[in-house]
């Protein structure tokens, strides 16, 4: 009896650590070359999308995000909080939109379909966002505040398209209740291995099941990085804005929280990343503007308001 209950508690244990491996394992009858990440000619390389978004169905996401964006506008607009299409801020970044849009669909072929929209919304929030299908909204406090150039707006719009290309909030939804299975069970595994509360090792289970989903996160916020990089460099903006966009938020936000406990990694460590892939990124950039990487200016950015 003590075997068993002793079994069941380290399969148990490896349920956890099994979700974590499942994020990369390909499928079992992909055969041995998707065992391999995709590797293109250029720019970042493609990876094949998560399989966890399979739990969550496409049609209820995109449901859901459409009602969810639609409703956010219509508040806005009779709060008098949303700005009109004329505009020059939403004709600047529906532009920068409208040259980023083109370059999605290899990073996630249904891009094709989706019916992109873009919005700003009156705000102090340094924030913005895209919701699944194209629906991005950006709040006048990130224009604002830190006083992005065109090529500092397109590295925000395409870390955010990248989110929904990659379907990570779909994917971030389905490990979120596979996580929350997985600690239900380790906590059932330790209470029958070593005769405690149930209540007890169920409390430890959730608080490492949370630490996970955390991981996840910041996992998603790493490859949003590049791939908005990869997406803004191909549609000619410089993507060495991205690192001066980072600088930007470390003066704005002096204090940061505890990194582990962050669903962000730090802006330094992001900064030390794009500079890792730089050498992958520029020649997209001078591609597009039709010069080698020897021959583009050093990046200037504008400086934050006093």
């Amino acid at each position: 009896m003590i075997k068993l209950k002793r079994f069941a508690a380290i399969a148990a244990l490896c349920a956890l650590a099994a979700c974590d491996r499942a994020k990369e394992a390909p499928p079992a009858d992909a055969g041995p070359a998707a065992a391999e990440q995709t590797q293109v000619q250029d720019g970042i390389a493609v990876k094949p999308l998560s399989r966890w978004r399979h739990l969550e169905p496409e049609k209820a996401v995109d449901q859901q995000a459409s009602q969810q964006y639609a409703g956010l506008i219509e508040q806005a607009r009779q709060a008098g909080a949303l700005i009109p299409d004329e505009h020059p801020q939403v004709g600047r970044l529906r532009g920068i939109a409208k040259r980023i849009i083109p370059y999605t669909e290899r990073w996630n072929p249904q891009a094709a379909e989706w019916k992109w929209q873009v919005n700003l919304l009156n705000s102090e929030q340094v924030n913005a966002f895209c919701m699944p299908g194209g629906r991005i909204a950006f709040f006048t406090g990130i224009l604002t505040q830190l006083k992005l150039t065109d090529d500092e707006a397109a590295a925000v719009m395409g870390h955010e398209i990248a989110h929904a290309l990659r379907e990570h909030g779909r994917e971030r939804a389905a490990k979120a209740t596979a996580t929350g299975v997985a600690s239900r069970i380790i906590g059932f595994g330790l209470s029958a291995w070593l005769g405690v509360d149930p209540r007890l090792t169920d409390t430890v289970a959730s608080s490492a099941g949370q630490l996970v989903v955390l991981k996840f996160s910041r996992d998603e916020e790493r490859e949003a990085d590049l791939i908005g990089l990869d997406l803004a460099a191909r549609a000619g903006f410089d993507p060495r804005a991205g690192i001066a966009l980072w600088r930007k938020m470390g003066a704005l936000n002096k204090r940061a929280p505890v990194q582990i406990l962050s669903t962000h990694p730090g802006g330094e460590e992001r900064i030390v990343e794009m500079e890792r892939h730089m050498d992958v990124l520029l020649p997209l950039y001078a591609r597009a503007k039709g010069v080698s990487v020897d021959q583009l200016p050093p990046y200037r950015t504008a400086a934050l308001p006093n």
